[in-house]
């Protein structure tokens, strides 16, 4: 794993926290860049068609809806002509060229799953792929608010990596190979493999900027990775590594998360902590949450509100909020206070 050093990010973060789901292009489903290759885009689907298969995630609601996004993402970047009106139009394209009487979509995901990994296959009987020479991985953090991993959010960042281009000349390289037999001493001979091919097309790395969308989406953790398949560092003859960003969390003034839960405190004088207060609090999306009680709150209470935490990573539901109560004792009184006091606490 590698730590980006010759890699320049500028995070900008969007004004408008909408919904990850909108606007989110086919290729931020899948996590490639619109550069990617066609093999590229059929590695990154397999990876995740495999994580988020129904099968292998059941009862889980989200998982089932990531699949048939991923799905569709892959039935439109899989084929060269909808990636092409995709690439210029959008969907709208898409749509318009399927009423024109343009080839069809919306297969149905098992199906383009069963095409792509066969009908008989079946979980953890996956054959082991031919291993191949690959880049080195680069590593970034990324700094989000707690309000983007309470409502989501999407940052462009801009990124500088080595890109193989085309040169001139041939290059030796590992395509092909002979064997070879050596003579080492009378009657004795080694054998070894010697790469010979020096026919390929000469190739060089060339630096290239480009802008990628990360989604930061809703309920995310601190330390969790979002990872962009072979958009790390590019190998000659082999696949590139991943680009994976690690999400680091931004202290909030008021919020405190641990795991799906969120602490506050909420400070209430003694009168209040006597006999009751009405009081709201906004939470990190700006909605009103009522921490108000009838009855005495002791100083460092501690009153659990439930729903109102953090969104569970890819599901429906949510943490629990924890309000502690501190309560602010007067610095004097007066003989009259202490009297009626006296009178209306004292036994």
């Amino acid at each position: 794993m590698r730590i980006a050093g010759s890699f320049v990010v500028v995070v900008v973060v969007l004004l408008a926290a909408s919904a990850i789901e909108a606007g989110r292009s086919y290729y931020d489903v899948l996590q490639v860049s619109k550069q990617a290759t066609d093999d590229q885009i059929k590695r990154a689907y397999r990876k995740m068609a495999l994580k988020f298969h129904p099968d292998k995630n059941p009862g889980n609601e989200e998982a089932t809806k990531k699949f048939a996004e991923i799905n569709n993402a892959y039935e439109v970047l899989a084929d060269r002509e909808k990636r092409g009106i995709y690439d210029q139009y959008g969907e709208e394209g898409l749509k318009q060229q399927q009423q024109g009487g343009g080839r069809g979509g919306g297969g149905f995901g098992q199906d383009i799953f069963s095409q792509f990994f066969g009908g008989g296959f079946r979980f953890g009987e996956e054959e082991e792929e031919e291993r191949t020479p690959k880049g080195d991985d680069v590593t970034v953090e990324i700094y989000a608010t707690l309000k983007d991993l309470f409502v989501g959010n999407s940052y462009q960042v801009w990124r500088e990596k080595n890109v193989v281009k085309p040169a001139s000349g041939k290059r030796k390289c590992n395509c092909k190979n002979k064997m070879v037999h050596r003579q080492i001493g009378p009657g004795m001979y080694q054998q070894y493999t010697e790469q010979v091919c020096q026919e390929c097309p000469n190739v060089k790395f060339e630096r290239v900027g480009q802008s990628i969308t990360v989604d930061i989406e809703k309920g995310m953790r601190d330390g969790q990775e979002i990872v962009f398949y072979e958009d790390g560092e590019p190998i000659i003859d082999g696949e590139p590594g991943d680009l994976k960003f690690i999400v680091r969390t931004r202290p909030h003034s008021r919020f405190r998360r641990e795991g799906d839960d969120l602490h506050t405190t909420v400070t209430i004088t003694l009168l209040d902590a006597l006999v009751g207060f009405k009081k709201d609090i906004e939470h990190l999306d700006g909605h009103k949450v009522a921490v108000g009680s009838n009855l005495v709150t002791k100083p460092k209470e501690v009153r659990k509100f439930p729903g109102e935490g953090m969104p569970v990573f890819e599901s429906s539901k949510k943490g629990n909020l924890f309000v502690t109560f501190e309560v602010v004792f007067p610095s004097s009184l007066t003989e009259d206070q202490k009297s009626v006091i006296a009178k209306t606490l004292g036994s």
